[in-house]
């Protein structure tokens, strides 16, 4: 399908050491099996199931060439005290700094990154690693949460409610200094992030969406208007002013819970499997999608095995999408249709 809009010419440019691959290029698989963020156990045997269904086999089969690299060894501290409200912020911050060690060097290396969480805290780690090596990086956040709490505002004091929060500018002087993150200092402006699929935001995140001018999309939007022009908009909004590489950082409760339901905060009313798609679909058209994270897969949670694979499933769907897995069909590419052979051809077979 043809692109449309101020950004149908871009296509596949190359962005020094963010060149966006084409086919048969190569894809980096990095597992961060992290909990720490939330109050919930299991979330950190999410990249085992997602490998599981088949993860490494779909990209594998689109022609990439994938270097699984495994899962990050993360420590563990013995004590970590809250730190005003913010629970576990030596742990998370520590986590977080690893990975974007990792991120920064799998993406350095030329590779497209998919970073399989985990919750959702991970992305400070994830999205910060990136931006070392793509400093001009924009961020399509899609969740049913905002999870742009400062400590100050946070209900809970979980850290995978606030992780945006690290990355933006705007916000440098509303935030304290958390025990376990002085590796990190804001780099994201607020322009250069859209959300799509928002339904549960919290009062002080709501006020940060209109007090920064944040493009955001909730599924009350996406009702109005349709996916496909979200899509338009929001593209337009990143992309529109230049080209440069786009992060997707995708919260598995975006969708309804009737598909995804083994994740730790479902909201009922998100994302229908074709819109959730779409959206994956446009990015990859795009040509500029540079890392992927994949974040709060729970199979500790859910009604038994079944809702654990379809979450799963669900997860490589929509990363496969990303990279290119069409609707059309899911297939590797092919150069000749292949010939009818003759009798005699056939015969010596």
């Amino acid at each position: 399908m043809a692109l449309r809009g101020p950004f149908s010419r871009i296509l596949r440019s190359k962005l020094g050491s963010c060149s966006q691959q084409t086919r048969a290029e190569s894809v980096a698989v990095l597992g961060a099996p992290f909990c720490r963020g939330q109050k919930r156990g299991g979330v950190e045997h999410g990249p085992k199931v997602i490998r599981d269904a088949g993860l490494v086999e779909r990209l594998s089969s689109l022609d990439y060439s994938v270097h699984d690299f495994g899962d990050l060894n993360f420590p563990h501290l013995e004590k970590d005290e809250p730190y005003m409200g913010v629970k576990f912020p030596r742990t998370v911050g520590a986590a977080n700094k690893l990975l974007s060690g990792a991120v920064s060097r799998a993406v350095g290396a030329g590779h497209r990154l998919v970073m399989l969480g985990g919750d959702h805290s991970l992305a400070i780690g994830s999205v910060s690693g990136h931006a070392r090596q793509c400093p001009d990086l924009c961020l399509i956040w899609v969740d049913a949460h905002a999870d742009v709490n400062t400590p100050m505002c946070s209900p809970s004091g979980n850290l995978h409610g606030q992780p945006v929060a690290f990355m933006l500018k705007e916000l440098k002087d509303k935030m304290p200094e958390i025990p376990g993150f002085s590796w990190t200092k804001p780099f994201l402006s607020s322009r250069d992030l859209v959300y799509v699929g928002l339904r549960d935001v919290d009062p002080g995140e709501h006020l940060i969406l209109k007090n920064l001018g944040i493009q955001y999309f909730s599924m009350r939007d996406i009702d109005r208007l349709g996916i496909q022009r979200v899509m338009e908009v929001a593209l337009d909004h990143l992309l529109g002013r230049k080209q440069r590489p786009i992060h997707l950082s995708f919260d598995i409760d975006a969708f309804d819970p009737s598909l995804a339901p083994a994740t730790g905060t479902p909201v009922n009313g998100g994302l229908t499997y074709r819109e959730g798609i779409y959206i994956t679909e446009e990015i990859h058209n795009t040509g500029l999608l540079s890392a992927i994270d994949m974040v709060e897969v729970n199979p500790a949670l859910g009604a038994g095995s079944e809702a654990v694979e379809a979450t799963a499933s669900l997860a490589v769907d929509v990363i496969a999408s990303s990279l290119g897995q069409t609707r059309e069909g899911a297939h590797a590419s092919i150069s000749v249709i292949p010939a009818v052979k003759s009798d005699t051809e056939q015969l010596c077979l």
